[in-house]
């Protein structure tokens, strides 16, 4: 049984057995998968700390057709990622995103969504504890368009009206996008999209950083991110380490607060 050399980075681990642990990789070649490493919890295993939450590296994996649980052989860390685990904020934000990989990623090659993927941990360890929300809300909406569900933003996803860039918009979760005035009026709900976020998510969609303007706009932000998922992604199961980051997020502004 030939084995699979592929760029992977590590979105979950928990403890199988008394040895060993199960992972959860984001791979270049083969989608998500599940991977047993036999022996990891050993005090002289093969894999060392390699292992770690979000790392990144090489992964040889033996894969048989029909299985759930692939056989980790080998993993040649390259970027490790300490400084995710080291902040509280940094983590939850981290967390979310690899949430984001593991539910909504499927066990087929997708180059971009990797790329996606690693590059939003890169944003994320390389924010300062404020900024790592700004970076994971970047970084998420990236993934979504990824993944093929990017909302309209500059026509109507109703009628398809053109809608001007610099213009307040509602926004429709049903109908995936930026509603036009008739279409609004016609709409069961929708929220008001103001021009500076449509421009940020614009951003973000396409890949690009974009900056928020306070801690109000963050939390609008996560809360309409969060309705997008659950309304177009979501199984009816809820995204808990999701619910950690966006609750996180505001114990540190309450607490400097009073």
């Amino acid at each position: 049984m030939p084995a699979l050399r592929t760029d992977a980075v590590v979105l979950h681990v928990f403890d199988y057995l008394e040895t060993s642990r199960i992972l959860r990789l984001a791979t270049r070649e083969a989608g998500v998968q599940s991977v047993l490493a036999r022996g990891a919890r050993r005090p002289k295993s093969r894999y060392g700390t390699a292992l770690d939450l979000f790392a990144s590296g090489t992964a040889e994996i033996y894969m048989k057709v029909g299985r759930e649980l692939h056989t980790l052989a080998s993993f040649d860390v390259t970027r490790s990622r300490g400084e995710l685990a080291a902040d509280l904020e940094r983590f939850t934000a981290a967390s979310a995103i690899a949430e984001l990989g593991m539910r909504f990623g499927t066990s087929e090659g997708h180059a971009e969504l990797y790329d996606a993927l690693v590059e939003t941990f890169e944003a994320i360890g390389g924010s300062s504890a404020s900024a790592s929300i700004d970076a994971a809300l970047a970084g998420a909406w990236r993934i979504v368009s990824e993944l093929g569900f990017a909302p309209a933003l500059d026509t109507c996803a109703s009628c398809h009206a053109p809608i001007a860039g610099d213009a307040t918009a509602s926004f429709s979760h049903p109908a995936g996008g930026v509603l036009c005035r008739r279409c609004t009026s016609l709409a069961a709900s929708s929220r008001v999209l103001p021009s500076d976020a449509r421009g940020a998510l614009r951003a973000w969609v396409a890949g690009a950083r974009a900056p928020v303007a306070d801690d109000l706009a963050r939390r609008a932000h996560q809360r309409l991110l969060r309705e997008f998922l659950s309304q177009h992604l979501a199984d009816g199961r809820p995204l808990r380490a999701y619910e950690v980051w966006e609750r996180n997020g505001w114990a540190g502004t309450v607490e400097a607060g009073t």
